[in-house]
């Protein structure tokens, strides 16, 4: 599907795109979307305004686990509404400073690395007031499967100079899509999350190992440079 731009539009994108080098598989429609937005974004309307936006969304999801416990399943399905809030604000925060020629490369990094940590803290706990006995170790399992996510693009960033929160074809907006899935899965066939959820897990098991022996290997091969151009 080819999709045409006008100049504005292409200004835009060029704009968001510079500093990240982005892999996931929505990664064209997703930048595109996100030119058009900050294009209409109210100037009253601030980067960090957008991250607490962001982080509402990641409260509301963590809430429907909540809500679905002691009130109704179905309850789960907010969880898809706080998914589309925080992919709004954290795609948009960082992303509005470099259109506004206003980006704070560190405070950014730092904020949102920091921010990204809570939701995961606060959607791990949802799912651990919803899952039953033993199983609520699941969502230790997720939050602990995620950390080594955050802490690889850390050295990778350190490594290579180059940030990059993608693991090939998977992102954070592939990781909110396949979540959403699972709830919608939970609300048709109940106690179907707990399988699935042990399916994410396995695969963010995957992923980490995989990036982990890469990055492996780039640090060995920057050691070696580093020894052969070391100055006597």
């Amino acid at each position: 599907m080819n999709i045409e731009l006008d100049d504005k539009h292409w200004d835009a994108l060029s704009k968001i795109a510079k500093d990240r080098h982005r892999t996931n598989l929505f990664k064209k429609y997703e930048q595109i979307t996100i030119a058009f937005l900050v294009q209409h974004i109210p100037a009253c309307i601030s980067p960090n305004m957008l991250t607490t936006v962001g982080l509402c969304g990641s409260f509301i999801t963590a809430m429907s686990f909540v809500l679905a416990t002691y009130v109704n399943r179905y309850l789960l399905l907010l969880g898809l509404v706080g998914f589309a809030i925080n992919w709004l604000g954290d795609s948009l925060d960082g992303r509005l400073a470099y259109y506004r020629n206003t980006p704070r490369k560190w405070y950014g990094f730092t904020l949102d690395f920091s921010v990204d940590w809570l939701t995961i803290i606060m959607i791990t706990f949802g799912f651990i007031v919803y899952a039953p006995g033993n199983l609520k170790l699941l969502g230790f399992a997720f939050a602990v499967m995620y950390a080594w996510a955050m802490i690889t693009a850390l050295l990778r960033y350190k490594l290579t100079n180059k940030y990059k929160i993608d693991s090939g074809l998977f992102g954070p907006t592939e990781a909110r899509v396949i979540i959403s899935i699972v709830l919608i899965f939970e609300v048709m066939i109940q106690h179907s999350i707990l399988y699935t959820a042990g399916v994410v897990c396995v695969f963010l098991l995957f992923i980490n190992i995989t990036d982990f022996l890469k990055l492996l290997k780039q640090a060995d091969e920057k050691d070696k440079f580093e020894r052969l151009n070391k100055p006597e």
